[in-house]
This record gives C-alpha cells, structure tokens and sequence, in this order.
C-alpha cells in the first residue's frame, strides 16, 4: 500500500516538475494523472521494471481508499470559507453569478462532448 501511494504522489510531483519546468498553463495534478494514466495503459509491458504493486491490484485498492475520503480534504477550504464570511457576505453577489455562469458553461460543454461523441458513434455504425 505504501509503494502504491508513492507511485501516486511521485506521477503527482513529476507533473507539478514538468509544469514549472515547462510553463505548461495546466495544473500538476492533471498532468500527474495523465503520466499515472499512461503508467497503467503501459504496465503489462513495463512490468518487469515497475513494483508487484502496479500490478497485483493494490494500486487501485489504494486509489479507491483515497477517493473513499475526499471528502476530508474539503474541510480545510471549508474551515477557510467560514473564517473569512465576512468576504463571503460582502461578495456574495459576485460569487453567485459566477457559480451560475460557470455551472451553466459546464453544462452546456457537457452537452457539446455528448453530442459530439453521439453523432461519431452514429456514424460508424
């Protein structure tokens, strides 16, 4: 388990290395992700070099451990939301244009993807 989470936060630190490195306009946990990503597609032929772990499926125990608990790393920014209300209030109707405008931004690039992916699907059949 803990080579499994090395291995997590080590894709983690080689994504935050090439994003400063690299002036990628992306955040390092996507890129860690995407890197972890290409780990997994590729293990069965990097098996000899990478730890049991990766394979033996102690990995994705791990993982679904972690996302079992995500919600504890919302508490800090919860905490820090609560201390500055002040902030909060005075800027409230700011924040809620902006939770609105980027919900339905989000929604409607949803929409775009699923549409996108139904009509190529279509196609093919």
């Amino acid at each position: 388990m803990l080579v499994s989470l090395e291995l997590i936060l080590l894709c983690q630190l080689l994504g935050e290395a090439l994003v400063h490195a690299l002036g990628v306009p992306l955040p390092g946990p996507v890129i860690g992700m995407a890197l972890l990503l290409v780990l997994l597609l590729m293990r069965d032929t990097l098996t000899p070099v990478l730890p049991h772990e990766v394979g033996d499926g102690t990995l994705e125990k791990t993982s679904n451990g972690l996302l079992a608990n995500l919600s504890l790393m919302f508490i800090p920014a919860g905490v820090g939301v609560v201390q500055r209300l002040d902030l909060v209030v005075s800027h409230g109707p700011a924040i809620l244009i902006a939770l609105i405008v980027s919900t339905a931004i989000a929604l409607l690039a949803g929409v775009a993807v699923f549409r996108l992916l139904a009509r190529l699907v279509g196609e093919e059949t």
